[in-house]
């Protein structure tokens, strides 16, 4: 089929929040070049996948996201980027359709990637059969893509680290994404003005391992947090995943004391049995766990924590999930994310004995999907009658609009437009 070649783009993000802010970033650049952005279950000229590949169930996400772009308009040039186009290029290749596959250190260029490929047909016609790999080998990923997300009037994902340095046995992002490796204080707080400058009021920090921030610079995490509360006009700052060894108190007293970072952890557990967390190859242990989810209350009562937790790893036995519900009962997180694990290849934990049946995973799911629903409801009891300051969002559903206390409880109310990307005090019931 020949070609349209318009102007019409469309992206679709899959997995972290930290793909988010990159998305986001190059769309920028489609849209600075006179392209018109449209939604991905709409006909376009181009069509931008940003990959994850931290289960196989997103690895299939991407696949199929594909053949419904190319049914869409077969004639469309797609290009496939992120976490699984850095691991499996050859394999998104096989799949009709596809013209460019991007690795990590080729993502800033995807505008110039597509816009070359676009030349090209102009003077040549159309030959799917050509497509190409752009995509380094995953032991040369060594740069790092700046990004912010400016697609919401409320909140913007800020891109201030990106690869890891720690290689646990379940996971395969070292090798999509590289070292651990930031920009500089001084430049990342460039870009937050950039961000307030159009009108955002809260921003989300993101990462790979975020509390790992300075690394390339010899930077200090706190540095970084110090200098953007005195960024003028930002009035919110959220940080999201770190890992419980990076969490401080002198991070956490600094968040208690400040009138811009909110009192939000997101903390990776992952097990709450430590001969599982030793065979994950985690840098602590629950001991260590509990203790700073206690730190984290003796300053903050009313603090959210958010908790991860991946069951059915290998040689997990049921005596040691019930040691991560027992666990987690103790210590009342205030939320979990709770993932089935993935058999990744080029993994240690792909060849470990004792991988756990399927059926067994989703019992376990279930049981601490229950577990959490639990933990948030006891969290928004404690904190009824409390008065909390709401940003709210521009999403209307059912004539309902939404947003989120500072601790990150999300309150509901009928819409209005006055209220969007403002700051209100309501009390919480």
């Amino acid at each position: 089929m020949e070609s349209k070649r318009g102007n019409r783009v469309a992206f679709m993000t899959l997995g972290c929040k930290l793909n988010y802010s990159e998305t986001s970033s190059i769309a920028r650049q489609f849209v600075e070049h006179g392209y018109q952005k449209v939604k991905p279950t709409e006909e376009a000229d181009v069509y931008v996948i940003n990959t994850c590949s931290v289960t196989e169930h997103a690895d299939k996400k991407c696949r199929t996201a594909i053949r419904k772009m190319h049914k869409l308009n077969p004639g469309a040039i797609i290009a496939v980027t992120g976490c699984y186009a850095q691991l499996n290029p050859q394999e998104i290749l096989s799949i009709e359709g596809v013209d460019l596959v991007l690795g990590a250190d080729e993502k800033s260029n995807l505008y110039i990637r597509v816009a070359g490929l676009k030349e090209d047909e102009d003077s040549k016609g159309r030959v799917h059969t050509s497509s190409r790999a752009f995509s380094c080998a995953i032991s040369e990923v060594e740069t790092i893509f700046p990004a912010y997300s400016s697609d919401d009037r409320t909140r913007s994902f800020l891109k201030v680290q990106d690869g890891c340095d720690y290689h646990c046995s379940y996971c395969t992002i070292p090798l999509a994404r590289g070292k651990s490796r930031n920009h500089s204080v001084d430049f990342i707080i460039k870009e937050a003005r950039e961000i307030v400058s159009k009108g955002i009021k809260e921003v989300v920090l993101t990462g790979v391992n975020t509390g790992d921030f300075g690394k390339t610079t010899g930077e200090r995490f706190e540095e970084l947090l110090y200098k953007l509360d005195n960024v003028d006009g930002l009035k919110r700052v959220r940080i999201s995943s770190v890992e419980p060894n990076l969490i401080s108190e002198e991070l956490i007293k600094f968040i208690s004391e400040s009138d811009k970072f909110l009192p939000h952890f997101h903390i990776p557990l992952q097990s709450g049995s430590n001969k599982i967390l030793a065979a994950m190859k985690r840098r602590y242990n629950r001991e260590l766990f509990r203790d700073k989810c206690e730190q984290i209350r003796s300053y903050m009562p009313y603090a959210f924590i958010g908790v991860d937790v991946i069951v059915g790893f290998p040689g997990e036995t049921s005596e040691d999930f019930l040691d991560t519900v027992s666990f987690l009962e103790s210590i009342s997180p205030s939320f979990l994310h709770v993932f089935p694990y993935s058999k990744r290849p080029n993994t240690p934990a792909a060849e470990y004995s004792g991988q756990v049946r399927e059926s067994d995973k989703t019992e376990r799911v279930n049981i601490l999907t229950k577990l959490s629903e639990k933990f948030y409801s006891e969290f928004v009891k404690l904190n009824s009658g409390r008065a909390e300051q709401v940003l709210f969002e521009s999403t209307q559903k059912g004539g309902l609009m939404y947003g989120y206390t500072r601790n990150y409880i999300k309150i509901e109310r009928p819409f209005d437009k006055e209220l969007i990307g403002e700051i209100t005090e309501v009390v919480i019931d």
